[in-house]
């Protein structure tokens, strides 16, 4: 539908049909407010969609977000939303050589089992009591924190009271969480499997000064109130296109092919200025809500603009005819690759790739992630896949910032990709290579991302999958009452930019809308 049909005036115009910009669309137009978005592509969703990406092959993958933890089930339920996720049963396991044999660490399966992987790899109960105690108290953390990411922002003593843990606080608020980690767990492999979750998306060091790494942690360990992180049945797509469904369905018009270019506002009403592959047009609004990047919002406005972002992953889609064979001949691979595979992520081989990315070099062993979506979720394959035992792999890398591929993005990444496999063939019995499929024209299945890909695909600024630094979850000078508030009074941030954004959560999304409510008397 073109933008002009209906209202000329809507009450709230969207820039942007991602997942955040669809929550605000469906909560607004439940609220009886005429709401217009607009899409730059020809489809909604941003990075939460699913698509097939290999030619002639029925396997629909999240392209680039893939897994669910800090989406409240409170916004599936408030918007009626057909979506459903999984659990995975296995939460990770990470290959390694010692003392020339080849084993590694298999966290989940029930608590007996992980006890005596633990013991099998370290030779006590001294780090697995350790991990109990610390994701005991990231636990009790995440319990009362999640809640508040839909509410007003809290003040930091607040929250600080509300967590109600001086030695949490501490250790996630105030010290590096390098600190922590060293100071409770003595095994090299267990520290970086903690580490992890500080480094996806961010490029720092455990000991970093600006606690960046910290940041990346709590959002890591608080979603849902436990720290899962689950499969979403269908994929992505399936999130973004019930989002969609509900904001049509409660009214809203979406406008794909629709670019928002400009924004004139004098802090009571608005003009936006689209252009369509026929040419400009105009559309007033009382409020609008940006769901792309601060940088994409200054640009709008013609504000000064934050400073640049930067990414630091590489996002690897695959299809295989089979799961690979591990050396680690004591765990199956529909156990290892159902929950998350670490690869290159001791402690030291992290802060080795941190300090050669940091010095302008590729890392030598990259640090990646991997996981097997259709083991959770076989839906997302055809049923002659499916039958013929075709498995996805999605791979993460880290430590990979935009800077690294400015010089040449298709050479660069070619060779990080082909250094990354070989970091996972290492723990193989088999080369990786010889299970991908092949698609319609012979071509193996197998796509990589770098930051500058998705700077370039989604306009993610440097690639940041964040859109910037993540935020405390706590009030600032700048702030405002709910995290999402710009200079111009009827100007929000609905994205991933705003106060608790990041991840895919709609928390963003949530709370624009009801800002915006609020102060139309809602």
């Amino acid at each position: 539908m073109a933008a002009h049909e209906g209202h000329r005036t809507y009450d709230a115009v969207i820039v942007g049909g991602g997942h955040n910009g669809l929550v605000a669309a469906a909560y607004l137009a439940r609220a009886g407010r005429s709401v217009l978005v607009l899409e730059r592509l020809d489809h909604t969703g941003g990075a939460a969609v699913s698509t097939r990406p290999f030619a002639g092959v029925d396997a629909r993958l999240s392209r680039y977000s893939y897994l669910v933890s800090l989406l409240p089930k409170k916004i599936v339920r408030d918007l009626g939303l057909d979506f459903r996720i999984r659990a995975r049963t296995i939460s990770s396991y990470t290959p390694v050589e010692r003392d020339g044999r080849s084993t590694g660490l298999l966290v989940g399966g029930g608590e007996r089992r992980t006890r005596e992987a633990f013991a099998r790899l370290t030779g006590s109960d001294r780090e697995y009591e350790a991990w109990q105690r610390f994701y005991g108290m990231t636990g009790r953390v995440a319990e009362r924190v999640f809640p508040t990411l839909t509410e007003p922002l809290p003040a930091r003593d607040e929250l600080r009271r509300r967590i109600d843990d001086e030695e949490a606080w501490r250790t996630l608020f105030e010290e590096p969480i390098g600190t922590a980690i060293e100071d409770r767990f003595a095994d090299d492999l267990v520290r970086g499997v903690v580490l992890t979750d500080a480094l996806i998306g961010t490029f720092a060091d455990a000991h970093d000064p600006s606690l960046a790494q910290n940041r990346c942690f709590l959002y890591h360990v608080i979603g849902g109130g436990t720290g899962a992180w689950d499969v979403p049945v269908g994929g992505m797509g399936a999130l973004t296109d019930a989002l969609a469904t509900a904001a049509r369905d409660a009214g809203a018009v979406i406008a794909t092919g629709h670019e928002a270019v400009r924004i004139d506002t004098d802090g009571r009403s608005a003009e936006i200025t689209y252009r369509t592959a026929d040419g400009e047009g105009l559309v007033a609004a009382r409020h609008v809500l940006v769901g792309a990047s601060p940088q994409a919002l200054a640009e709008l406005t013609g504000d000064t603009p934050p400073a640049p972002a930067e990414g630091a992953q590489l996002k690897v889609n695959m299809l295989l005819k089979r799961l690979p064979r591990l050396r680690d001949s004591s765990v199956d691979p529909r156990e290892a690759f159902s929950g998350t595979f670490h690869i290159a992520e001791g402690y030291q081989q992290l802060a080795a790739a941190h300090a050669q990315a940091a010095s302008g070099r590729l890392p030598a062993a990259p640090p990646s992630e991997i996981y097997c979506h259709s083991l959770t979720d076989p839906t997302i394959l055809g049923p002659d896949l499916v039958d013929r035992g075709y498995q996805t792999l999605t791979l993460f890398g880290l430590h990979t910032p935009a800077r690294l591929f400015e010089r040449d993005n298709d050479s660069v990444r070619e060779e990080l990709l082909k250094t990354t496999l070989a970091g996972l063939d290492a723990h193989l019995a088999e080369p990786l290579a010889d299970c991908l499929a092949t698609d319609a024209d012979g071509r193996p299945c197998i796509e990589a991302k770098t930051p500058l890909d998705l700077e370039h695909d989604l306009r993610l600024p440097g690639g940041n999958i964040f859109h910037r630094e993540l935020a405390w979850p706590y009030a600032q000078d700048d702030t405002g009452r709910w995290g999402v508030e710009t200079r111009h009074a009827n100007v929000l941030l609905c994205g991933a930019g705003a106060v608790r954004g990041g991840g895919v959560s709609g928390v963003p999304g949530h709370n624009a809308a009801m800002a915006m409510l609020e102060a139309t008397g809602e």
